[in-house]
């Protein structure tokens, strides 16, 4: 009726078909699902498309009315007996087969016989689900697999719709008709297969409520092989590589015996040590060290980082660490190192968690039991951290970690090995000065002088490159272009990132003579320095300035204390021991502000070549109980594991107030914190401590002490001699700033207007006249001057005396 209505091209959208159908008959299909609605109307239009002898929906109409009265009228003809035939046909079947019995039952009620003659408009509406022919067809043994087509001539769509579609299959149908069902029957036997299919999905889905145990199982266990530990590998590295850690080394070939000689340990009933701790700032080889260890005996390493045991599921982090010894024991001897150790033991009484509590007694067990399994197994147990303080006590016990190995900041010596080791391979000139580059890069590490390395190499590489590409396009200029001399401007204003492209898009590789001549050179180096900063700045250390004892004018007196009491150790120490003076010295520098009390010590630091760590005295102090302590702990700890070390205490007046009834009992904490580990159950080997305040009156007197600051150097005012040495050392020598002819420094020093002055204001008094004499110049805004003329007279020194005033007063 739809399509007779509307008048629809050659082309018909089924989706717009189903949606109009659903909104014109909205009482017969206005509820149906879309997706399965539109599935029927795309079946049912195929249906009658293929009718295409048909000229007019109503001639097929009327044509099926016919064929159906025809029909009925046969049926009638036959009479009623039709139905006892079938059963007389089949008697065996209705006493053995309850199936067919059943299926017989439903025929018979949905035996069309019964059943009035029905128009076509009326059959989605009232007519039953099941329409069938007479059921001797269904019943033939030919029929059971083809019940999808009655003799009447019914194709039965059982497809799960709402409506079911009939199609007229009777004998006067022509032959077309006859085709286009044994099409559908293969397609509707397709349906049929995949109707199965999905039966057997969900039966299969029903049966997975009883899983198959042993299935499971061994799913569970390859997954647990393929979850396996680390696999073992063999270092290549071995002690050659590691620079700078001499004593170290000898140390730990002395606990490395019971690998090589278990059988010494056997005869003398004495358990073999187990491992040992490493420990360190990040980037001095801790890993390096480990994995030289392992290279060196020839061993292999079972490399595990912390966080690969720990699990969200509860016992499962324990499981990994037993199957992680237990594979240890399995593949003895060998070496198991636990990178970053503290992450699975911390200390039992703050762990937030009871999880992290059952690791660190599980580690606990595991570590004991490799003393119980038997005492040649060969396994060394290697942890490694940047926090030893966070681990749990019961670890760092003997039987378990029973040496801690401290790599700390390595000092100049040491900095030089370690670049000796890592230039091995690289192309340098053969008068490569090591030790000046290891006194310019103070606080360095291992790792911060392998990536001074790679970026010295990569500037070489973009020097000589740059350079090649420069000198190419001046040749091919002055070689095309001899009588013009402009484009030479315009290649010296050439971007720099055009040119760095260019580079990147030629690919044709250097000549081998420029390629035996590339090396790197100390320029590249020091221009590398300026790119790499050191990781010990974020451990508290500094790097030097460049500060000598030649930018200190005057101050010879001091300088020559500070030189026996800091220097003087580290340069003889033979001397220093066979005299039985082994503890450092630590010196007070008092004075005023602005003496230089400050510059003394970078050129101690300097001049020494010691690692220096510079700590402000209010910067350790914070307001939660016990932090305070904790940094003062944490800066002698730092200073003990990179010793030899100096460590200078400015305005210390802040830390050691004098102690009294009255006192804050925080600021008191934290001078018995200090107190201690100057001199305290611990020997302080080769720390050397220096301080620095403008009020010794209200330090605490224990500090004053020998043993402690025993020594005070005071860094009073400047007499007119020093002056003029501090004068001479601010301008050098008057040529920097430049002076005028009238000016004498001379003068300046022995004048009654700097009786009060210290270093600062002499520098002070040098700025402001410069700033006098370029104002002047400014002014007068004299354009043939040029750059470097501008001199400072005697007038722009008076003028500077006006505005600069003595910091100190002469009380």
């Amino acid at each position: 009726q739809y399509l007779a209505s509307s008048k629809c091209g050659q082309y018909v959208d089924i989706g717009i078909l189903a949606s109009d159908l659903q909104k014109t008959y909205s009482v017969d299909y206005g509820r149906r699902k879309r997706n399965a609605f539109r599935i029927q109307v795309a079946k049912v239009f195929e249906i009658i498309s293929n009718e295409k002898e048909r000229e007019d929906l109503a001639v097929l109409e009327s044509e099926h009315v016919a064929k159906r009265a025809r029909q009925q009228e046969k049926n009638e003809t036959t009479g009623s007996g039709t139905d006892d035939s079938d059963y007389d046909d089949y008697p065996e079947d209705l006493s053995t087969n309850q199936m067919n019995s059943s299926l017989l039952s439903l025929y018979k009620k949905g035996n069309p016989d019964s059943l009035p003659p029905t128009p076509k408009n009326d059959l989605g509406k009232n007519s039953p689900r099941v329409r069938a022919a007479p059921q001797t067809s269904t019943l033939t043994p030919e029929s059971r697999g083809e019940r999808r087509i009655s003799d009447s001539g019914w194709f039965i769509d059982k497809t799960p719709d709402g409506k079911d579609f009939f199609i007229d299959l009777s004998e006067d149908g022509e032959g077309e008709e006859k085709k286009l069902i044994s099409e559908k029957s293969t397609e509707f036997s397709v349906l049929e297969s995949e109707r199965k299919k999905t039966k057997g999905r969900r039966a299969k889905r029903k049966k997975g409520e009883f899983p198959d145990v042993d299935g499971e199982i061994e799913s569970m266990l390859l997954k647990k092989v393929r979850n396996k530990g680390s696999e073992l590998y063999h270092p290549s590295v071995k002690f050659e590589d590691v620079g700078g850690n001499d004593e170290t080394l000898k140390e730990i070939c002395k606990m490395l015996l019971h690998i090589c000689h278990p059988e010494v340990y056997t005869h003398l009933g004495v358990v073999p040590p187990r491992g040992f701790l490493l420990h360190g700032p990040p980037g001095c080889g801790k890993t390096l060290l480990a994995q030289a260890i392992a290279g060196e005996l020839e061993l292999p390493m079972l490399k595990v980082a912390a966080t690969e045991i720990v699990s969200g599921v509860s016992g499962e982090s324990e499981q990994k660490l037993r199957e992680l010894f237990e594979q240890a024991v399995s593949s003895a001897p060998c070496v198991l190192f636990i990178d970053e150790i503290d992450a699975i033991t911390p200390k039992r009484e703050v762990a937030s968690k009871d999880m992290e509590r059952r690791i660190v007694a599980q580690f606990l067990t595991c570590m004991d039991d490799l003393n119980n399994v038997a005492a040649t197994t060969q396994v060394l147990v290697i942890g490694a951290t940047n926090r030893p303080d966070s681990l749990d006590p019961a670890l760092r016990r003997a039987g378990r970690f029973d040496r801690e190995i401290c790599l700390g900041i390595p000092d100049e010596g040491a900095r030089e090995k370690i670049l000796r080791t890592l230039c091995r391979k690289l192309k340098l000139p053969a008068s490569f000065e090591f030790r000046h580059l290891a006194r310019l890069t103070p606080g360095y590490v291992g790792a911060d002088l392998m990536a001074l390395c790679r970026e010295a190499a990569m500037g070489t590489v973009n020097r000589v490159l740059i350079t090649s590409e420069e000198h190419g396009r001046k040749h091919t200029r002055s070689g095309g272009n001899a009588a013009e001399g402009g484009p030479e401007i315009g290649t010296d204003s050439l971007d720099e990132l055009q040119r760095l492209l260019d580079l990147l898009k030629e690919q044709a590789p250097l000549p081998e003579e420029q390629l035996q001549k590339l090396c790197i050179e100390m320029n590249d180096f020091i221009v590398a320095l300026s790119s790499v900063q050191p990781s010990a700045k974020r451990e508290g250390f500094v790097t030097i300035p460049d500060v000598t004892w030649a930018d200190i004018g005057a101050l010879e007196d001091v300088r020559e204390e500070l030189t026996m009491a800091i220097l003087a150790p580290v340069r003889n120490p033979e001397q220093f021991k066979a005299l039985g003076l082994t503890t450092p010295a630590g010196v007070l520098l008092a004075g005023p502000p602005g003496c230089g009390k400050t510059l003394l010590a970078k050129a101690v630091a300097n001049e020494s070549g010691l690692n220096f760590i510079s700590v402000k005295g209010p910067e350790l102090l914070n307001m939660y109980v016990g932090e305070s302590e904790r940094a003062v702990r944490q800066v002698f700890q730092r200073a003990r594991n990179s010793a030899p070390c100096v460590i200078f205490f400015d305005e210390v007046d802040a830390l050691c107030p004098r102690r009294s009834d009255r006192e804050v009992r925080a600021s008191v904490r934290v001078v018995n914190q200090l107190l201690t580990e100057m001199d305290g159950l611990e020997n302080r080997q080769q720390v050397f401590i220096m301080a620095a305040t403008n009020r010794p009156d209200i330090i605490d007197p224990a500090i004053l002490r020998p043993g402690r600051l025993d020594k005070t150097l005071y860094v009073g005012l400047p007499p007119p001699e020093d002056r003029l040495a501090i004068l001479r050392t601010i301008t050098k020598d008057g040529t920097r700033p430049p002076l005028d002819s009238d000016v004498s420094l001379q003068e300046i020093a022995y004048s009654q207007h700097c009786d009060c002055y210290t270093g600062a204001d002499l520098s002070a008094l040098v700025r402001e006249a410069s700033i006098c004499a370029l104002r002047q110049e400014m002014a007068l805004q004299n354009t043939q001057s040029k750059k470097g003329e501008i001199k400072i007279s005697r007038k722009h020194f008076e003028e500077a005396f006006r505005k600069v005033k003595s910091s100190v007063s002469k009380q």
